[in-house]
C-alpha cells in the first residue's frame, strides 16, 4: 500500500510498472514486462495447472478431474441452453473467457500484501484488458454474422412486424444499441474490479490509521472497519464469479444473436 505524506494512495495498486526496474524499447514503443504482464502469466499459468490436473480422464473421476468437467459442462450447458447445437463450435472460446476471467479476479484477490514489497495485481480492474476482450468477442460476432448471413444479418436490427414507417428509426436504435455492446461488456467487468478494490484498499487504510492513532481510535475505527472488510472481501470474492458469468453469459447471447439472428 502506497503511502505519501502519512497518507495511504488507493490507486496505487493499478499502478503499472515495469518489473527488474527496466525498460525495453523497439521502435519508440515500451515492451517492459510489467507487473500486469506478470499476472497474466500466473493467471494462465492456473487455468493451464488447473486443466492439466484435472484431464486424466480417470474412469471414476477424482475431486479435481470433477471440478474441471463441472466447469467444462456449466459452459457448455449454458452454450447449448443459449444457443443451441451450433453453440458447441464457440464453447472453447467463452470457456476461456470464462476461466481467463475468473481466475484473474481471483488471482487479484490474493493476500500478497502480507509480504513487505508485494501486491496482489488485478488485471481485469484495467479497460484495456476488458476492452480488448470485449473487442474480440465483438469481432467475432460480427465476423459470425456476416459470414453466415452476409447482407441479411441487418435484418437483426429490425424487428419483425414492424410497420414500414418505424423501420428506419427502429434500425437507427437497434444499431446503436448493438455498437454500444462491446462498450458496455468491457466497462461492467472493469467498473465492478476496480470499484471493490478501492473499497478494500480504502478499509484498509482505516484500519491501518486507526491502530496507528492508539488504542481508543482502534477500537472505534480499526475494529469496525476491519469487519467490513471481511464482509466486503466474502462480497468481493462472489463479484468475481458472478462478473465472469455475465461476461461468458453475454458473450453466448451476442453470439446467438449472430447465428439465429434472434
Amino acid at each position: 500500500m502506497a503511502a505519501e505524506g502519512g497518507k495511504i494512495d488507493p490507486m496505487h495498486q493499478f499502478l503499472i510498472e515495469p518489473l527488474f526496474g527496466r525498460t525495453w524499447e523497439i521502435a519508440g514503443y515500451n515492451i517492459a514486462f510489467t507487473n500486469s504482464a506478470l499476472f497474466m502469466v500466473v493467471t494462465l499459468a492456473c487455468i493451464w495447472l488447473f486443466m492439466l490436473g484435472g484431464m486424466k480422464r480417470e474412469l471414476v473421476p477424482g475431486r479435481w478431474q470433477a471440478a474441471v468437467e463441472g466447469c467444462t459442462g456449466f459452459i457448455a450447458n449454458m452454450m447449448h441452453a443459449n444457443i443451441g447445437p451450433k453453440g458447441k463450435a464457440f464453447t472453447p472460446y467463452v470457456f476461456s473467457l470464462f476461466m481467463f476471467i475468473l481466475v484473474a479476479n481471483l488471482v487479484g484477490m490474493l493476500p500478497l500484501g502480507i509480504v513487505p514489497g508485494l501486491h496482489a495485481f488485478t488485471v481485469t480492474s484495467h479497460l484495456t484488458v476488458t476492452g480488448v476482450l470485449a473487442i474480440i468477442t465483438f469481432a467475432i460476432v460480427l465476423i459470425v454474422g456476416f459470414g453466415k448471413h452476409g447482407l441479411h444479418f441487418f435484418s437483426l436490427f429490425v424487428p419483425q412486424g414492424t410497420p414500414m414507417l418505424m423501420v428506419p428509426l427502429l434500425f437507427v436504435i437497434e444499431l446503436f444499441s448493438f455498437l454500444v455492446r462491446p462498450f458496455s461488456l468491457g466497462l461492467r467487468l472493469f467498473v465492478a474490479m476496480t470499484a471493490g478494490h478501492i473499497l478494500l484498499k480504502v478499509l484498509a487504510g482505516f484500519v491501518i490509521s486507526g491502530a496507528n492513532a492508539g488504542i481508543g481510535t482502534a477500537l472505534i475505527v480499526s475494529i469496525p472497519s476491519f469487519v467490513l472488510m471481511i464482509g466486503i472481501t466474502l462480497l468481493e470474492l462472489l463479484v468475481c464469479a458472478i462478473q465472469a458469468y455475465v461476461f461468458a453469459l453475454l458473450a453466448s447471447l451476442y453470439l446467438n444473436d449472430a447465428i439465429n439472428l434472434h
